[in-house]
């Protein structure tokens, strides 16, 4: 009696894990789960060919991603030479806020890069990994233009502005620079500066080995070099370090953008929506051809 006993809680044991292997990682019993969100490319360059990332485009994956049941942690994937300091901000705050929200730690691990505003997102991390070959740091604010008054010239065209208020024509290309416009510029410059790093400080703490002088000249390191200065807590990668904290069984689900209908239900602009939107597109080119060389300089400058 006691063998058929046996054998039925066998059988009905397997039908169990088999019905469990059917359901979606979050329902599964016995497993630490703990969901992905991947944050790359340059943050608030947005083309119709290379949409950067903003709050707007990233929040329903974070929401998503610290709603998931069961979870134990939140690993973020970021890869992003930086941008925006506004979307950067908001992004970190928008983490920062969930994180508080939900009970759940943050875990972040650096891919290729996290500089200047990529890093700014990944100090939303309670425990930042990277890869010894990682870029990370540059926390500074860098901004800049061209000269083309002497070019205009050359070629024979007069500039004619009309502007009301007086440094409304701050730092106009097509004319001289001014030392003025200049100083006010820095002065913003160094008032984001001071953001940046009020915020850099506050996250990692103690744990900042560095000194002031050295970590926050907008100079930018690889890993091993970050994990000395306190700018990363270690050199490991997403699935060893959450295997050997959370168990070999530890699920991993990828919490990815909306895609296809959806993300039009979303306000992505579906192609052919119209002769209106057409012209618009074909008006904005030589913007959309600036805004592509400025993403890939702004990639360059870590060598990728």
């Amino acid at each position: 009696m006691s063998e058929q006993i046996s054998d039925r809680q066998q059988r009905s044991g397997g039908v169990v894990e088999r019905v469990q292997e059917m359901l979606p990682a979050r329902f599964r019993r016995g497993a630490a789960v703990v969901p992905v969100v991947r944050l790359a490319g340059v943050i608030g360059a947005v083309t119709p060919l290379r949409p950067g990332m903003t709050l707007s485009g990233v929040a329903k994956m974070l929401e998503r991603a610290f709603g998931t049941r069961n979870a134990k942690a939140v690993a973020l994937v970021i890869n992003s030479p930086g941008g925006s300091p506004v979307q950067s901000r908001q992004i970190y705050l928008r983490i920062r806020q969930l994180a508080a929200e939900k009970k759940l730690p943050v875990l972040v691990f650096v891919e290729d890069v996290a500089a200047s505003g990529g890093y700014m997102i990944a100090c939303a991390g309670d425990e930042i990994y990277c890869d010894p070959s990682s870029i990370l740091g540059s926390i500074g604010v860098v901004g800049g233009s061209f000269g083309f008054q002497e070019a205009i010239k050359k070629i024979g065209i007069e500039r004619r502005l009309y502007t009301a208020g007086i440094h409304k024509a701050t730092l106009d290309p097509f004319l001289p620079e001014n030392p003025d416009d200049v100083a006010r510029l820095k002065a913003i410059q160094r008032e984001i500066h001071a953001i940046f790093i009020a915020l850099v400080k506050q996250s990692r703490g103690g744990r900042l080995k560095g000194a002031e002088d050295e970590l926050f000249t907008g100079e930018y390191w690889a890993g091993e070099t970050a994990v000395g200065l306190g700018l990363a807590d270690g050199i490991g990668d997403l699935r060893s370090t959450l295997r050997a904290r959370y168990g070999d069984k530890v699920l991993t689900p990828v919490i990815a953008p909306a895609s296809g209908m959806l993300s039009g239900l979303l306000g992505r602009r579906a192609p052919g929506a119209g002769s209106l939107s057409a012209l618009d597109g074909i008006a904005a080119l030589p913007d959309d051809l600036i805004s592509a060389l400025e993403t890939r300089a702004i990639w360059a400058k870590f060598g990728f």
